[in-house]
Parts: structure tokens; C-alpha cells; sequence
């Protein structure tokens, strides 16, 4: 199973970070922009510098497929190289899918994103859950037979989430109830370290769900998201882990690419701020849970 080796990578580096590549063209720094034929460039190159310079620091990388679509034609293309030049580079590939708000839309993506050869290659799709579990099962065929995995999103760190994913609903709060669906999903899926390549993604600010979550779904590999929102921190991602310090893996949001920014500098040393706020969140998350 391809969950097996995003938790043997994060063990190796005792990193359990996820870099996010999700940008806007006002996140990049000032002169690579000036300095590229096109946005969709500019954006390709922070992504492999980045890449580059966080090599064998952080296990995994998340590419978002709508930063590069929204740039156009061009930035599908640089999508491609840079999913590919992820994977060269030895990192776990996790890709945000495309719009999906059908059947028939996911097992499209499901044929065209984890085929042989693919244009877009990766280890796991990010998928929404709130359109059923029809729209799951079309993925559930290359997680058995392709080592590929998911992680749907059951909670979001917006700060509107609350809104219905908080709701109760039997009993339950809804995005628990997603929980549970997701977990039916999981029959026969299990790999080495007792994880399913059909994993979650709940928020960083949402403390009392991440607990709840890994001591319900102990199979369930958790992607720990928002790490940069409002009322998330280290102490609250903690609870994502087990014992052992296994089990998840925190998505770094905007942080790390746009820490030049925080820095309030002209962007020219954005890689060292770059690998300096991922030590920094690195050290702050070690200090909550211990990977053995």
C-alpha cells in the first residue's frame, strides 16, 4: 500500500509534515515574477525550487490542481511536470482533485488520474465526501490494485465549517457521520502498518473532532489540514496521532510558501524562509507527539 510508505518516510525524517504547493500569483515573490515569460512559469519554478530545497526534510508534498488550472493551459502543463518532478525527487505525491460533482465526473477522474502512465502521476487523491460514497467507490479499485490512496475531507478548517459539518445529526455530528462512511469503505484495505489506503482529512482547529477521530477509526491514516487557520496549532494536530507517534501527517497550508511574506522581505531569500518556518512548525509539533 502507498500509505505504507508516506508513514516509512515520515518515520525516516521524523517530519510529519506535509508541504502545501497552493498559491495565488500575489503569494509569489516579486522578482521570480518578474523574471518568467508567464505566471503559470513563475509559479512552476517556487514549486521546484521549493522542492528542491526541502528534499529529504519534509516526507510528502500537496499539490492543489486548481492553483495550476486557474492559470490556464499553461499551468495544466507545468501541473504535470511538477507532479512528476515531486515524484523524482522521492516525495510522497498527494494531489487535490478536480471538481467532482458526480458519479460519472469521479470515476473519469478516477481512470484518467491513476492510470498506467498519467498525466498528472501521484500517490493520493484529496476528495470531497459530502456527495455520497458513489463518488468514492470508482477511486476504491486503484487503492487495491494500483497501491494508490485517498484522503476524503469529513471537516474543514474554514471558519464557516461549523456551519453543517458541526450539526448533529443522529446523534452524531455530521462530519462523524462522513467519518463513518468513509470507514465502511475500508472492508479487506489494510496495509503493513494497519492503515487503510483510504484515508480522512479533518481540520487543525478542530481539536475535539482529530481526538475523537483517531480514537474511533484507529485503521483510519489521518491529513491534518489548516495548520495556518485561525485557532489551529501544534497542540491541537498532537491529538491526530497514536501512541507511537504514527498514523498522520500535518498539511503545512500556506505557510511555508509564503513565509517570506511574514518576514515582510522582498522575497529573494523566500527558499530560506521557507525551510526555516518548516523547522520551526517541525520543532513545535515534535513537541506534542514522539515518531518512534
Amino acid at each position: 500500500m502507498s500509505i505504507d510508505v508516506l508513514q516509512e518516510k515520515i518515520r525516516k525524517t521524523k517530519c510529519p509534515v506535509m508541504l502545501e504547493l497552493a498559491a495565488s500569483v500575489c503569494d509569489l515573490p516579486p522578482h521570480l515574477l518578474s523574471e518568467a515569460p508567464s505566471p503559470a512559469e513563475a509559479y512552476a519554478r517556487v514549486c521546484r525550487e521549493l522542492l528542491e530545497a526541502l528534499k529529504g526534510s519534509v516526507p510528502a508534498v500537496r499539490v492543489s490542481f486548481s492553483s495550476f488550472a486557474l492559470l490556464g493551459a499553461e499551468g495544466i502543463t507545468q501541473l504535470s511536470a511538477v507532479l512528476r518532478y515531486a515524484g523524482k525527487l522521492g516525495y510522497y505525491v498527494a494531489l487535490d482533485a478536480p471538481e467532482i460533482l458526480g458519479t460519472r465526473a469521479a470515476q473519469r477522474t478516477a481512470d484518467v488520474i491513476f492510470a498506467e502512465n498519467a498525466l498528472f502521476p501521484c500517490d493520493a487523491l484529496i476528495l470531497l465526501s459530502y456527495l455520497g460514497t458513489d463518488c468514492v467507490q470508482p477511486f476504491l479499485d486503484s487503492c487495491r490494485s494500483r497501491k494508490k490512496d485517498i484522503f476524503v475531507a469529513i471537516r474543514t478548517a474554514n471558519r464557516s465549517a461549523p456551519e453543517l459539518q458541526d450539526l448533529l445529526t443522529g446523534g452524531r455530528l455530521v462530519h462523524i457521520a462522513a467519518a463513518d462512511l468513509v470507514s465502511r469503505c475500508t472492508d479487506g484495505l489494510r496495509g503493513k502498518y494497519g492503515y487503510s489506503p483510504v484515508g480522512i482529512m479533518s481540520a487543525a482547529n478542530a481539536p475535539d473532532s482529530l481526538r475523537s477521530l483517531r480514537a474511533k477509526y484507529p485503521h483510519l491514516f489521518l491529513l491534518v489540514d489548516g495548520y495556518s487557520a485561525v485557532g489551529a496549532n501544534a497542540k491541537n494536530c498532537g491529538y491526530a496521532f497514536d501512541k507511537f507517534g504514527h498514523g498522520a501527517v500535518v498539511c503545512g497550508g500556506g505557510s511555508i510558501l509564503r513565509a517570506w511574506q511574514q518576514a515582510e522581505t522582498d522575497g529573494t531569500d523566500y527558499l530560506r524562509r521557507a525551510e526555516a518556518c518548516l523547522e520551526r512548525m517541525k520543532r513545535n509539533l515534535l513537541r506534542y507527539t514522539t515518531i518512534l
